[in-house]
């Protein structure tokens, strides 16, 4: 499966797109961010669970995501290896599943285990998931495939949120395929030198 992935990252990295459409996506302000409580491949996740000097890596996405979702956690894990071990102790990935209606958390746990074993994946109705994403400034839309195996795709804007324990953005991170973008703000967060 490692080989699989590795292949689909390259494919991606050339821009071979499947017709997912990333939602287009300016940096046009902070949202509001807040409080973060939903069930989880480590049992209900809160960012209350954080310590003071951590900070969560939030990206909002789904397994069944053909290009975008597997590139920004694989720049997440890329990130995460080029932190020495007190480092990653400080940052916690967390993957939070915008298709609860395929998404259950046997399925987030089996998918985020490909990137690494500090990945949370988590999820919750889809209520809760609306009321979150309009705090985070998140838009997703379901997207009908009835000629696909799939059945449909979600289109999904695809930022990654550093978060702390308060629930205050630190910083948005436009999507990227490299992992620069993500790699100078954590580093700007947890004041690691260039």
């Amino acid at each position: 499966m490692g080989m699989a992935l590795v292949a689909l990252m390259l494919l991606v990295a050339v821009g071979g797109f499947f017709g997912y459409q990333q939602l287009q996506e300016e940096d046009d302000g902070m949202p509001s961010g807040g409080p973060v409580e939903l069930p989880s491949t480590r049992g209900d996740f809160s960012l209350t669970q954080l310590e003071d000097d951590q900070l969560a890596v939030l990206f909002f996405g789904y397994t069944h995501c053909p290009d975008v979702c597997p590139m920004s956690l694989a720049v997440m894990r890329q990130v995460m290896q080029g932190l020495n071990e007190e480092q990653r102790g400080r940052v916690v990935p967390v993957l939070i599943s915008v298709d609860p209606e395929r998404d259950t958390l046997d399925r987030l746990s089996e998918y985020v285990s490909f990137f690494g074993d500090d990945f949370i994946g988590a999820t919750g109705s889809e209520e809760q998931l609306k009321e979150l994403a309009d705090r985070y400034g998140v838009v997703w839309r379901r997207v009908e495939a009835p000629d696909s195996a799939m059945a449909y795709t979600v289109d999904h804007t695809s930022s990654l949120y550093l978060v702390d324990r308060h629930g205050k953005i630190r910083q948005r991170v436009l999507y990227s395929p490299t992992p620069q973008p993500l790699r100078s703000a954590l580093h700007s967060e947890l004041g690691i030198g260039s």
